[in-house]
């Protein structure tokens, strides 16, 4: 059992919305950082967001001001706004946790890892 579950992937049309969600299930998020990385196919994995325990936020050049990173410690997850979404945005959205809890970029830097939500932005 994975131990960050993604959900909220789907289809959806260019300029439209979705929201993805990474919830723990078998540890609290509340003290890790948590990244949001997409890969999409015949490229290499790349950062979109990442958060820290005390709410600071990182966005990637490509989807600032479109996307917005979120965290609700109650509901022991970690949430990911897509808006005015693009082609180039699809790909499969993994969620990682990092218990050093500092706002990184680096995929190696994180220690636990979701399956992946697979994100598809086309008409």
């Amino acid at each position: 059992q994975s131990q960050l579950v993604e959900s909220g992937g789907g289809l959806v049309q260019p300029g439209g919305s979705l929201r993805l969600s990474c919830t723990g299930s078998l540890f609290t998020l509340d003290y890790y950082s948590i990244g949001w990385f997409r890969q999409a196919p015949g490229k290499e994995r790349e950062v979109v967001s990442c958060i820290s325990s005390d709410g600071h936020r990182y966005y990637g050049d490509s989807v600032r001001d479109r996307f917005t990173i979120s965290r609700d410690n109650a509901k022991n997850t970690v949430y990911l706004q897509l808006n005015r979404v693009k082609p180039e945005d699809t790909g499969v959205y993994s969620c990682a946790a990092s218990t050093r809890d500092i706002l990184t970029m680096r995929g190696d830097e994180y220690d636990y890892w979701g399956q992946g939500t697979q994100v598809t932005v086309s008409s």
